[in-house]
């Protein structure tokens, strides 16, 4: 392919990514997905590598670029296969991201696939929310190894299975009185099963357009062109690599604790740069926890491929090809690739950013002038809802922070950054669904850190609750503030409250009706020394 067609092959593929997230966020019914825009989609070429993405979330699209060719080569694929799966030690993140994954066929030709990924708020966990300081991957919900969704149109036995144990009947028969999971009919009236079905359609749209595409290209031609898309993705990231100067660098932070006994877990990077690509080694980091703050390694891979993708020119395609010069070295059980059955639901959403943060903080040096300071560096999760007499719903959302300032600026103030790239759910949308006012929800001013240029603030929003419910948090950066940079402040840590009683980082428990939960989220590192 000369320039043009190749510039056209991308567009036309990330617009059918784009595409099939419309239909994700337009058939979802929870506002975790329609509103706070939890989920991502991707195509893969036939073996599983990465060729087209749409500009949604860091962290589930690297992971699924480093793992997705394994999950593929497990299933024999037929025209009309829906396969699903969630589990973090075979392709996932954690167990609220289900992922479901399309074969493309043309003319009976196996050609690609086509797949999105989505968070759940209710994945069978015992704690509302499905984000609960668990011990184990057990707790935290029900695990999916990859397996068939459909097959010829019909719901296999094993997936009928999981839908019941998430739908809260126990049955896949219909005799809790409602239509059984063994069709897509039977779901269809099933609302907890409704996102379920809006990552269907999803997927079938990008399988739809793909095969159009192909048809219309040819399968060699189009084969031919994901091959040279890939190939000019990998000159491009080499490009950009090489300018980096070469050398080791080295970094370390540290997490505040698990919520169970361990503080100041450790995260150390050795940065190589040389004349064949990069080197990121992670020995050193601190062991696997007790608690959920470990991550398998395709988690910390994407945080390791979001930052070097940030280094390239904006028009590199996000494919497999602009990741071939980044190698990737953790220990076998440390934090950072967790062995089963540790817990890793935070690890997903709070390691990620620190691994992203450490990176930074190595390569600054090294680059004077193109990093940032340090952004909030948590997602500062929050998990809620109720069960049997207290009502049945589930609820989870991410909050907002400031981002690090930077040589040119100042950081933004009440934004998501790096590897979440989600919306604030809209008061109206969480009121219309929950028993709950927001009666706060305001920057947090003065909370970034000051400098030549300031950091961005974080936000402040108060809760109160119209019932009971079980709440848990999963926040970081409450004792280790995020850090300035070149001379410039830290940014403010964050903070909770109860009732006006302050609430540790990592914590569940139960609100009553009237009761109030205060959370205020970190700001941004400044950057440069401030006029005194």
């Amino acid at each position: 392919m000369d320039g043009i067609e190749l510039a056209l092959l991308t567009r036309r593929t990330q617009a059918i990514c784009d595409e099939m997230g419309v239909v994700l966020r337009r058939t979802a019914f929870s506002p975790n997905i329609k509103d706070r825009l939890d989920y991502s989609c991707a195509l893969f070429d036939v073996d599983g590598e990465l060729f087209a993405q749409a500009a949604h979330i860091p962290v589930h699209l690297g992971s699924m670029a480093y793992a997705m060719a394994d999950v593929v080569a497990t299933i024999h694929w037929q025209p009309g296969d829906v396969a699903m799966f969630n589990d973090p030690y075979l392709g996932g993140t954690h167990l609220p991201d289900v992922t479901v994954v399309t074969p493309v066929f043309v003319a009976d030709r196996h050609v690609g696939f086509a797949a999105n990924r989505a968070h759940h708020a209710d994945i069978g966990a015992e704690q509302p929310g499905s984000m609960p300081l668990s011990r184990t991957l057990a707790e935290e919900g029900v695990i999916i190894a990859p397996m068939l969704l459909l097959r010829d149109g019909a719901v296999p036995a094993e997936a009928a299975a999981v839908l019941a144990r998430l739908s809260g009947s126990g049955h896949q028969d219909g005799q809790d009185g409602r239509p059984d999971v063994d069709t897509i009919e039977g779901w269809q009236q099933r609302p907890e099963l409704a996102d379920f079905l809006a990552q269907l359609s999803s997927a079938r749209v990008g399988a739809t357009r793909m095969a159009d595409l192909v048809e219309r290209l040819g399968v060699a031609a189009f084969s031919a062109g994901v091959e040279a898309l890939n190939d000019y993705a990998e000159r491009l990231a080499r490009e950009a690599l090489a300018a980096l100067p070469a050398g080791q660098w080295t970094a370390e932070d540290v997490l505040d604790g698990d919520g169970l006994g361990a503080e100041d877990v450790p995260i150390r990077v050795c940065v190589t740069v040389g004349d064949d690509g990069v080197a990121v080694d992670f020995s050193g980091t601190g062991g696997q926890v007790g608690g959920n703050l470990n991550c398998p390694l395709s988690v910390a891979a994407a945080a390791v491929f979001y930052v070097f993708r940030c280094l390239m020119p904006p028009h590199t395609p996000a494919t497999a090809g602009s990741f071939r010069p980044i190698r990737l070295q953790a220990p076998v059980g440390c934090l950072l690739n967790a062995e089963r059955p540790a817990a890793v639901a935070a690890g997903n959403v709070e390691t990620s950013m620190r691994v992203v943060d450490v990176l930074l903080k190595a390569l600054a040096p090294a680059l004077p002038g193109r990093i940032p300071a340090a952004s909030q560096g948590t997602m500062n999760n929050l998990a809620m809802g109720a069960r049997g007499l207290d009502g049945d719903w589930d609820y989870y959302e991410t909050l907002a922070g400031g981002t690090g300032a930077h040589a040119t600026g100042a950081g933004l103030d009440g934004v998501h950054s790096h590897m979440t790239n989600t919306l604030n759910t809209p008061v109206e949308s969480l009121e219309a669904h929950y028993p709950l006012q927001v009666e706060r929800y305001a920057l947090r001013r003065g909370s970034g850190g000051a400098g030549q240029f300031h950091g961005g603030d974080g936000v402040v929003r108060v809760y109160r609750f119209l019932a009971p419910a079980e709440i848990s948090l999963l926040t970081e950066r409450r004792r280790h503030a995020p850090w300035g940079l070149a001379g410039g402040d830290d940014g403010a840590p964050g903070a909770a409250w109860l009732n006006d009683e302050p609430l540790p980082g990592k914590a569940s428990f139960r609100v009553e009706a009237g009761d109030v939960l205060r959370i205020e989220t970190p700001g941004g590192g400044g950057y440069g020394p401030a006029e005194r």
